[in-house]
């Protein structure tokens, strides 16, 4: 395992999703870096299986079975993240459902559920951690939204409607304490190879391969979910601490 950060004392995560892709990749690069993290998922399996390799590999973590649209179960989670690793200072947003399909034929049900787990889940965790936050003076919101709010797309309208939400709740709150000593950002990332793009893929949802949208990306070649763990890795760390409100694009190059 890395050495700990310079982070003193070293500050204890809470990562939605961090079971699978992007999630998976942000709890362990920020385990890896030697933090506490506790694994929030709604799929109690995958949550136990990150948290034994993570373990296996050195580092602390343990595995909360969270649905992020349950208040209830988050207030206890964090509760219990803080009896058994200590206080949070340290929140990564990055639970949510992804949406296809014509915008006229989106039934209420969709729209809701859509935006209960993207925005009003975020809004949950928010509200659960940053007190937590405030009594230390010192944290760190990392928001992951997506890069199809900043130029839409179409059969997508409650995905972007939500992921656009959180470039704006991020805002708001970082106006809001940033003089409490805590910084919230977002990074929308690109095209990512995740389990959830392959299946998007394999439902031709993507307007062509994988493949073709390499050729279509400056860098040439499809986003991996380490590259999202590595800002997210800087962004929660003590470095950061003036960045703040920022949309931090990671899509090499896509958008600009």
């Amino acid at each position: 395992m890395a050495a700990a950060t310079a982070d003193a004392p070293t500050r204890v995560a809470i990562v939605t999703g961090g079971a699978s892709g992007i999630g998976l990749a942000i709890s362990t690069r920020l385990a890896a870096d030697g933090r506490p993290v506790a694994v929030l998922d709604r799929d109690a399996g995958a949550a136990e299986a990150a948290v034994a390799a993570i373990t296996d590999a050195g580092g602390t973590a343990i595995a909360c079975a969270v649905d992020v649209t349950d208040r209830a179960a988050i207030d206890a989670a964090v509760a219990d993240v803080k009896d058994r690793l200590g206080t949070p200072g340290i929140l990564v947003n990055n639970a949510g459902r992804d949406q296809f399909g014509a915008f006229l034929d989106i039934d209420l049900d969709t729209w809701r559920s859509v935006l209960d787990i993207n925005l009003t889940g975020t809004f949950h965790c928010c509200q659960a951690v940053i007190p937590e936050m405030l009594a230390e003076r010192w944290g760190r919101i990392v928001n992951i939204s997506s890069s199809s709010a900043q130029g839409g797309q179409p059969y997508m309208a409650a995905y972007v409607s939500s992921k656009a939400a959180m470039i704006g709740l991020t805002k708001s709150l970082a106006l809001e304490f940033g003089r409490k000593g805590i910084t919230v950002n977002t990074i929308p990332p690109g095209f990512i190879d995740t389990p959830m793009l392959r299946k998007s893929e394999e439902k031709g949802l993507l307007g062509g391969t994988v493949e073709e949208h390499e050729a279509r990306t400056p860098v040439r070649r499809v986003g991996r979910p380490e590259d999202i763990a590595n800002a997210c890795a800087f962004l929660v760390g003590e470095e950061a601490s003036y960045v703040t409100g920022q949309v931090i694009g990671v899509n090499g190059g896509r958008n600009t």
